[in-house]
């Protein structure tokens, strides 16, 4: 602690703000949070009324009073009140003084404009982080991430794909020699899972279920028809289950 001032103990953070998930680093501790980048507001007053996984959990179950928003479209802001309260819960989640803020550093995509990333610092500032908030690219954060030797005089390649966004960048030297960032990511592949148990097994699932079948099966390579088939049966299975509970439940009605 500097000179006894508790003020100089603020944190470093690290923000990975995501249309399908926001992730929080913390300097000295590792990943501390990972949840989805949703909030749940109460549409007569205004208040948010649930982040994150409790807000994912109301999906498809909250009353008509509260709307489910995802305020980050395509990898950048797209609701700026209600990301800044996101990133307010968040960063107190991660806090441990309510007297010092952390210093933030916050991942973007590379091809931002120059008005969505002053959004991105703003909301960031907003919501507590000690100013200035600082902005990395997220095909530079997460070829730092993945231990790649960017300060060496070689290219290395890149690809990350988010929920809203894919980035693909070539890094050297310490910087992006060439980048390109299209807004088409995990939240797209989801819908063409849905799509294709829709078309294919006449079967309706919803976000959560594409997620996880994204999650368990998505390879750039073919798979085994086994596994297709194995997973295709399950949710077959389940959804068995949730009918005749539903059937019961109107019987045992008076």
């Amino acid at each position: 602690m500097a000179g006894g001032n508790p003020l100089s103990m603020g944190r470093d953070v690290a923000v990975d703000l995501g249309t399908a998930n926001t992730l929080v680093y913390v300097k000295g501790q590792g990943l501390v949070l990972n949840e989805p980048s949703m909030v749940a507001v109460d549409t007569r007053s205004g208040q948010v009324v649930a982040v994150g996984h409790e807000a994912k959990r109301m999906w498809g179950r909250a009353p008509r009073n509260i709307r489910l928003v995802r305020p980050l479209k395509d990898g950048v802001i797209a609701d700026f009140d209600v990301c800044e309260q996101m990133l307010k819960q968040f960063l107190q989640r991660v806090s441990t003084s309510r007297w010092s803020k952390p210093r933030v550093i916050v991942a973007v995509p590379s091809e931002v404009t120059g008005v969505e990333r002053r959004a991105v610092q703003d909301a960031a500032e907003f919501a507590g982080a000690r100013r200035p908030v600082y902005i990395i690219e997220e095909a530079m954060a997460a070829a730092i991430g993945a231990g790649l030797p960017v300060h060496e005089p070689s290219a290395n390649l890149i690809v990350d794909i988010g929920g809203g966004t894919t980035e693909v960048a070539v890094i050297s030297l310490g910087g992006i020699v060439t980048a390109n960032s299209v807004r088409v990511g995990g939240d797209e592949l989801n819908e063409v899972i849905i799509a294709m148990f829709k078309r294919d097994f006449d079967l309706d699932v919803g976000v959560n279920t594409a997620e996880e079948v994204k999650i368990q099966l998505g390879s750039a390579w073919p798979l085994q028809t086994k596994l297709l088939a194995m997973l295709v049966g399950e949710i077959q299975r389940r959804a068995c289950l949730a009918r005749k509970k539903s059937q019961l439940s109107r019987f045992a009605r008076p």
